[in-house]
C-alpha cells in the first residue's frame, strides 16, 4: 500500500532543552505519529530537522557519566565510550543522533527514517 502524501519538514529547536526530550520528539515524529496518514509498516516522508544542538542543556554530570558500549561478539571485544568523548571525537550531531536511533523500534524501517533526520549544531 502506498501513500500518496507530501513530502513535510518538522522542525525542532533544541535551545536550553534537554536531550531526551528533543531526541523524543524527533523520533515520535520521524515514526510517523503526528500524521493522519500514519500507519506502522511504512516509512512516511516526513524529514525532521534539529537546530541549534550544540545549545543543548547537558548536565556536567550526564557528559562525564554516560557511557555508550557497543560490541564486536569476540572476546575481550567489548568497548566503551563516554559521552565527553564521543562529543570531542564526533561532535555533539553524533549523540543526538545515538539517542534518536535508540528511540526507534528496531526493526526493517529503522534506516529509512533515520536518514530522514538531519541536525544542525
Amino acid at each position: 500500500m502506498k501513500v500518496a502524501m507530501q513530502p513535510m519538514t518538522h522542525t525542532i529547536d533544541a535551545t536550553n532543552r534537554t536531550l531526551g526530550r528533543v531526541a523524543s520528539e524527533a523520533a515520535h515524529a520521524l515514526m510517523g505519529k503526528r500524521s493522519v496518514h500514519f500507519a506502522k509498516n511504512i516509512t512516511l516522508p516526513i524529514k525532521v530537522v534539529i537546530e541549534n544542538a550544540s545549545k543543548l542543556h547537558l548536565p556536567e554530570r550526564r557528559v562525564k557519566g554516560k557511557v555508550y558500549t557497543r560490541y564486536t561478539g569476540y572476546p575481550g571485544g567489548l568497548f566503551e565510550t563516554r559521552m565527553d568523548e564521543l562529543i570531542v571525537k564526533k561532535g555533539i550531531a553524533e549523540v543526538v543522533k545515538k539517542t534518536v536511533d535508540g528511540m526507534i523500534p528496531r526493526n526493517k524501517l529503522r534506516t529509512g527514517r533515520m536518514k530522514n533526520l538531519t541536525i544542525h549544531a
